[in-house]
């Protein structure tokens, strides 16, 4: 059977067109690597490896997402500056404590608070649908958007699953972004704390380069159509991919804390 970069064809393919799928899905929801992780550990890389070549390849594949859509809604980089030092703190402070502390206890409150995360999308009609931030001074929305971030950015250190996702929501509750800005910003977050993460794990040798590469023109491609659809689309597009991601990561979480014990 006929190989590329050590794998056979057929895996590589499949690898592709899950990484362009998630890909999709990250870009109007976070949480692409729910999809991503399980299909680079099927590929047969090592554990170091997966988590490294995943981060190259998803890191790629924002940057389009970033740019898609700092570009056509003129995003403030001066409202991104203060929350992405707030998640770059906030994850550095969450990596540590995962030195120290067992997870499992996030895990239960995953499993508690994603059940209401997918009420507010799906019932709750009028969520995230107008962007009310212009009611808040410029200090005040600094203020909120760093009270997010922080504990999303320590979230991500610590655990990590869906943590896109929660930003979006977070910003769109809390600094009454609509939720296609909140998704804008919450992917410049993402792709700050992804490049700081990628550059660790290529330092310490654990990307599968060629690999990672490859599959970033895949995740270029599906973040290119997830940002497409989230503009054109808005909420109406936004809305169900977080509700998708989010029961993903419910399913999944249960699986963890019960999947032995049946």
């Amino acid at each position: 059977m006929t190989e590329l970069f050590g794998f056979s064809t057929l895996h590589f393919a499949v690898l592709g067109v899950l990484v362009f799928l998630a890909g999709v899905v990250d870009s109007l929801a976070g949480g692409g690597g729910i999809i991503t992780l399980p299909a680079y550990a099927a590929l047969g890389l090592p554990l170091p490896l997966v988590l490294g070549t995943n981060k190259c390849s998803s890191t790629i594949g924002t940057v389009v997402s970033v740019l898609r859509y700092f570009g056509t809604l003129k995003l403030s980089l001066r409202a991104l500056a203060p929350m992405a030092l707030a998640a770059l703190v906030g994850s550095a402070i969450g990596a540590g404590a995962a030195m120290l502390l067992d997870p499992g206890f996030i895990r239960w409150a995953l499993l508690l608070m994603l059940p209401f995360v997918m009420y507010s999308v799906l019932v709750k009609h009028h969520f995230g649908l107008s962007d009310l931030s212009g009611g808040f001074t410029r200090k005040e929305l600094g203020r909120r958007s760093v009270a997010v971030a922080f504990p999303i950015g320590a979230y991500d250190g610590f655990f990590g699953p869906g943590t896109g996702t929660f930003l979006a929501l977070g910003l769109s509750r809390f600094c009454r972004y609509d939720l296609l800005q909140a998704t804008g910003y919450a992917k410049a977050l993402n792709l700050a704390s992804n490049a700081a993460a990628l550059a660790a794990f290529l330092y310490a040798g654990r990307v599968h380069i060629p690999l990672g590469a490859a599959m970033g023109v895949m995740s270029v491609a599906g973040h290119w159509v997830g940002s497409h659809l989230g503009l054109r689309r808005g909420t109406a597009a936004i809305r169900p991919a977080i509700a998708f991601i989010s029961g993903l990561l419910l399913l999944k979480t249960a699986y963890d804390l019960f999947g032995g014990r049946f």
